[in-house]
């Protein structure tokens, strides 16, 4: 049985400044569209451990969400981490501010951030250490 990540279409190099999926295209990954719709801080906890390069573990920052979601404010909280990535890759904040995405539409842009790291290489489903494991590049000295 192929993994998820496996059946997922391959993106060539996206454009500089250029989201590689729109906001609203939460069905192009049914499984992570399920996820974030029932569990949204699982989802988050996860983009954040690559967004942060595993300074953060996705343990804390979904507990940090969901305790904040109970009250209405995980918006405040998940935000920071879209602008993280948006500088990382140099995208737009589109359609329109950060805060304003993560407070009216918080699992849509889950969900594209999601898919945004996939998309460039980086599957926030096997975590920070799996993606380093299988990146490095061993030397003698």
């Amino acid at each position: 049985m192929a993994s998820p990540a496996a059946n997922r279409q391959s993106i060539t190099t996206p454009n500089s400044g250029q989201w590689t999926t729109g906001l609203f295209d939460c069905f192009d990954d049914s499984s992570n569209c399920f996820m974030t719709w029932c569990c949204p801080f699982i989802t988050f906890g996860r983009n954040v451990e690559i967004i942060d390069k595993g300074k953060t573990s996705p343990a804390d920052a979904s507990r940090t969400y969901y305790i904040l979601g109970s009250f209405g404010f995980a918006f405040c909280y998940s935000y920071p981490y879209r602008k993280k990535l948006r500088e990382q890759f140099s995208l737009k904040e589109q359609p329109c501010g950060d805060c304003l995405v993560h407070c009216c539409c918080i699992q849509c842009a889950l969900c594209q951030e999601h898919r945004e790291l996939i998309n460039r290489g980086l599957d926030p489903t096997i975590g920070i250490i799996s993606f380093y494991k299988k990146s490095i590049v061993w030397t003698r000295f």
